[in-house]
């Protein structure tokens, strides 16, 4: 997934000093002088360029960043760890110019000149405590790779703490139990996992709201998280408790009032990478998340508190957690986004009760330098990618965990890592207790186009030419919802659920258009499973792009950031469609296109309803049968996060994280991260 702004123009540093950008690659060749002192060279700009800087900024960069440098959903530009991250020996100023002049603004990378950057970067360097002088600053690379950020106090701030003791060895609150985990499908008051059952169905057998009554529905609550960063939870729910996060929150409310049980607030510990969070998992008390700076966070379900704290992610390398972790048998199951980072990916297992490792899986076993069975590399770069950002889904009578493994890196120029590229973009299917393979299909090998595969579930039974088979759906960014035969280990069906157009055309320096683009297809909110009429039913997001990968000589890695190794913009406008499918035949039952993408969640349930939320900020319930609009209402903000459906003291609620998706998705107005509780009126 690109979560960070991508287009590019290509580095005219190469033209400044000369030398090759292969030859920048890695510290081996590309022996930059260590970081020296920030007073020692902070008269490095004019006043006059700061203040042009300061301007520009807020047209351009304060939307994602905010008003402050630090106050956004995008990564603050100042602060201790910003600092850090452009003043080591093997990444440096220079890199950080070549990152703003390659990718910002976002989708609009060019729009700007150099010397606009260079004064944006002017303002951004008085913002982190580099004094103006009489010499402006000028782009160039040696000049560049001599300017440290770093204060004083910066230099002498040791590493992030490994382990973190909380206020107590075990939550006093309780459940849910490793039991009622299991039986989550079965059980309709509540939503314990962030697709709702390991199956990863999406389906509740709550029937009271009904095509019949929907359009009686009305706002029960609404609860505001207050966090300007982005807002993709996918709350779930236990007892009457909902749990949902933000980057940085976490809370518990009443899920019928909305009323705030408690909050907690993780303050980062190192590098921030991506600022996005999908949610918790729940078990017998613990809750747990994870963080950008890579953290395994367990709370105490009872009060909040901190019961421990285990950095699990190597923030520098470039890898994150987005994706709410899996909780099965006193383990976490998690692994890392940052694929375009070029990661070296992996699955992972930790201990419930302190976040000891357990074992890993190595998505990308053969993207080392000097290339693998699978992975060749004939001008020695890095490469990497593999990541994972999306729910696993499991099967418990057979402890096999479903993992979504996303993109190679560099992500557009196929010819520098030729052959497959294993196991990026395939569902693997993982022993849960020791992490060893037992399967793959890998679903878009060779990928050129930034197509991750994001989902692995629903995992179901459903009859297929008179046969019950075991069967697992799959979507990603390709556009694409096939489903294989977990027995078999062969596809049923293969289905668009988007446009698709020029997919076969390989990508050039010149630019080839393609569609779906590297932000289409199905994103972070996969296919719900509905029982009754045999479909399965997915969002997805239809925006072609224009793809430009770079020559050869101009591909340039810098560590922990994104390495596109070319450019893309998009073409043409872009909206959304909602597909229902018939889960035997692979058949359309009907479509639903929205006037904006459809990145929000879709629930189905056994009233006969699919729930839904747009880009729009429209909540809507459609009929499962026949894809008809039966309700609509206006949640204020653009949805991005999840629909849940749960009951409290017998009554079915529904509701739906709206507001502030990421600045990808929010066009004019963001909205405010809140969750939308409706409900039918009176006593029904």
């Amino acid at each position: 997934m690109l979560s960070l702004a991508l287009g590019a123009l290509r580095s005219s540093l190469v033209a400044t000093t000369g030398i090759p950008a292969l030859a920048l690659v890695g510290a081996v060749v590309f022996l930059a002088p260590a970081p020296v002192k920030a007073q020692e060279t902070a008269a490095v700009y004019t006043a006059a360029q700061a203040a042009e800087g300061q301007t520009l900024y807020a047209e351009t960069c304060a939307r994602c960043h905010g008003t402050d440098l630090a106050d956004g959903s995008a990564p603050p530009l100042t602060g201790p760890t910003f600092r850090r991250t452009w003043s080591r020996p093997n990444v440096n100023v220079a890199d950080l110019l070549y990152v703003m002049e390659t990718t910002m603004p976002p989708r609009r990378a060019g729009m700007l000149s150099r010397e606009e950057h260079v004064s944006i970067l002017s303002y951004i360097m008085s913002r982190n405590g580099l004094r103006a002088g009489s010499d402006p600053l000028v782009p160039d690379a040696s000049r560049l790779t001599a300017i440290s950020l770093l204060s004083e106090e910066d230099a002498e701030a040791g590493a992030a703490e490994a382990f973190i003791q909380g206020e107590r060895a075990r939550p006093l609150g309780t459940g849910p139990s490793a039991s009622d985990l299991l039986g989550a499908s079965e059980d309709d008051a509540n939503w314990l996992y962030h697709t709702r059952d390991y199956s990863g169905t999406r389906y509740s057998p709550l029937d009271q709201v009904t095509v019949e009554n929907v359009g009686e529905l009305v706002p029960a609550c609404l609860y505001q998280l207050g966090e300007p960063q982005n807002f993709q939870t996918g709350p779930v729910v236990f007892n009457g408790v909902m749990y949902l996060t933000g980057v940085r929150t976490t809370a518990a409310i009443e899920a019928d009032t909305c009323r705030e049980i408690w909050r907690h607030v993780w303050e980062p510990r190192d590098r921030e990478v991506w600022l996005n969070n999908r949610g918790v998992a729940i078990q017998d008390g613990y809750v747990v998340r994870a963080t950008s700076d890579g953290y395994l966070v367990a709370l105490d379900a009872a009060d909040g508190a901190l019961l421990w704290a285990r950095q699990a992610a190597d923030p520098w390398r470039g890898e994150t957690f987005t994706m709410a972790p899996l909780l099965y048998d006193g383990m976490i199951l998690i692994g890392p986004a940052g694929s375009e980072n070029a990661i070296s990916g992996w699955v992972g297992a930790f201990r419930l009760e302190d976040g000891e490792e357990i074992w890993r899986f190595q998505t990308v076993p053969g993207a080392t330098r000097e290339g693998g069975p699978t992975w060749d590399n004939p001008m020695g770069i890095p490469i990497g990618g593999g990541a994972t950002w999306t729910p696993f889904s499991l099967d418990p009578d057979r402890n096999e965990l479903y993992v979504a493994v996303t993109n190679p890196a560099p992500d557009l120029p196929v010819e520098l890592r030729p052959g497959p590229n294993l196991y990026t973009n395939s569902i693997v299917a993982l022993d849960v207790h020791t992490g060893e393979l037992r399967w793959y299909d890998q679903l878009v090998p060779a990928d050129e186009h930034d197509w991750d595969l994001t989902q692995v579930s629903p995992v179901f039974r459903h009859v297929v030419d008179g046969e019950s088979r075991n069967l697992v759906a799959t979507v990603g960014k390709d556009g694409m919802l096939r489903v294989l035969d977990r027995d078999r280990r062969s596809r049923l069906f293969e289905t668009p659920v988007t446009t698709r157009e020029n997919v076969d055309a390989p990508v050039t320096v010149e630019g080839t258009r393609a569609c779906p683009g590297v932000l289409g297809g199905v994103e972070w909110n996969g296919p719900a499973w509905h029982p009754g009429t045999g479909t399965l039913i997915t969002p997805a997001v239809d925006w072609c792009y224009i793809f430009r990968e770079f020559p050869a000589e101009e591909v340039r890695y810098i560590e922990g950031q994104n390495y596109l190794g070319g450019e893309v913009e998009p073409d043409g406008p872009r909206t959304g469609w909602i597909t229902s499918v018939d889960a035997a035949t692979g058949e359309v039952r009907w479509k639903y296109h929205s006037p904006d993408a459809m990145v929000g969640a879709v629930t189905a349930t056994a009233g006969g309803l699919v729930f839904a939320g747009e880009l729009t900020g429209d909540f809507l319930a459609l009929s499962a049968d026949t894809g008809e609009i039966l309700f609509r209402f206006h949640t204020g903000g653009p949805i991005g996060g999840g629909v849940v459906s749960y009951a409290v003291d017998g009554r079915q609620h529904v509701a739906v994280a709206s507001g502030r998706p990421s600045s990808f998705w929010w066009g004019d107005n963001p909205g405010s991260g809140t969750v939308v509780v409706f409900t039918l009126p009176g006593d029904r």
